[in-house]
């Protein structure tokens, strides 16, 4: 692993990321991570981490993610910071005051953040991480006892996390049965002709697991934390969303809104942040932190990537409803000096590269 990394960081990559709160990072220690971290700090890489655990011991996975850079000798990236479990909602000061702390102690620790209040990730998260492994789900599923366990522990899982139920969840993508997306899983289970209750909702998950899984939109963050993280000036704005094929499934609306929401909800309507702190969470600090030494900043010598927009009329318009909607108010976008938005409207123009650090 160590050996694969070194060749990704001489062919070009950033640096080395993790994704500890799933399979199969889930399984790994931190020891594990800081050698293999060590590898890309060796060519001056960042270590990205999607944490171990985003709500209730988001303070222990914080000090693992620096420990990580701090041992391993690199600046570390916290990628999509949030309080995702309703129960501790209003923790973002902790999580926040430790970062600042360690940023004191002369670690580069910085964030980014999507502005909404639902997550969008696999169904899959739900579940014991050990039901997971190797793949078998389906297996352990069909297995009475092994079906029961599960199903005990995603109860516990529930509680822990301050819900009643998994009214949260919503279907984003099932390629089995389009008809789900959009549903949560107590309308699935409803439509399954299922009584109400936890005990039909994990029924219904299972029931989709077993088909493959699918992918989930989860209503888990509240507004307050959302803008105190925003105002911290280590927080990068970043969608973590993927590229759309537009009008396929019920998507999270991050993918189309996210730069938009961000300049017209908390800049223009709510003035969480000024407009110049915006455009800088969304250029020249990803850039720095990222290595990308000619982007984020207008300047001479500069890759010409500009974009100009109307801070009174951008807006985004996906909804959680209909995801499916770009954002209005860009009107010129240049890629390299090349336009790519000409008034509103997609060029031929391809002026985009591969872009090494």
């Amino acid at each position: 692993m160590q050996a694969l990394i070194d060749r990704a960081m001489r062919e070009g990559a950033a640096g080395f990321s993790t994704g500890l709160e799933y399979v199969p990072g889930t399984y790994s220690n931190t020891a594990e991570v800081v050698a293999l971290a060590r590898a890309a700090a060796a060519h001056g890489g960042v270590y990205t981490s999607h944490m171990r655990d985003e709500g209730i011991h988001e303070i222990e996975a914080i000090t693992e993610a620096v420990n990580v850079g701090r041992e391993a000798g690199m600046p570390v990236e916290i990628s999509h910071l949030k309080i995702d479990r309703r129960r501790v909602w209003g923790a973002s000061d902790q999580s926040l005051a430790l970062i600042e702390k360690y940023r004191r102690e002369g670690v580069d620790v910085v964030a980014d953040q999507y502005p909404y209040d639902r997550a969008a990730t696999n169904l899959g998260i739900r579940l014991p991480s050990w039901a997971l492994a190797d793949g078998k789900v389906k297996e352990r599923l069909a297995d009475p006892a092994t079906r029961r366990k599960i199903a005990a522990e995603m109860k516990e899982k529930l509680a822990d996390m301050g819900e009643t139920d998994y009214a949260f969840a919503t279907v984003a993508r099932f390629a089995p049965d389009h008809g789900y997306e959009g549903k949560t899983i107590p309308e699935i289970a409803a439509l399954k002709g299922r009584a109400p209750g936890v005990d039909g909702e994990l029924e219904t998950i299972f029931d989709l697991m077993s088909a493959g899984g699918a992918s989930m939109i989860y209503r888990l963050m509240g507004e307050a934390d959302i803008e105190r993280i925003m105002r911290y000036p280590n927080t990068a704005i970043a969608s973590d969303g993927s590229v759309i094929e537009p009008g396929a499934g019920n998507p999270h609306p991050r993918s189309y809104g996210t730069n938009a929401r961000v300049l017209g909800e908390y800049v223009r309507v709510r003035g969480v942040l000024t407009l110049e702190d915006a455009i800088r969470r969304m250029t020249s600090l990803p850039a720095r932190t990222f290595r990308l030494r000619d982007r984020g900043l207008v300047r001479e010598g500069m890759a010409a990537d500009l974009l100009v927009f109307d801070p009174a009329r951008v807006e985004d318009k996906a909804t959680f409803a209909k995801p499916h909607q770009y954002s209005q108010g860009f009107d010129f976008v240049l890629v390299n000096g090349k336009i790519a938005v000409d008034q509103g409207k997609l060029t031929a123009a391809r002026g985009g590269r591969a872009v090494r650090p």
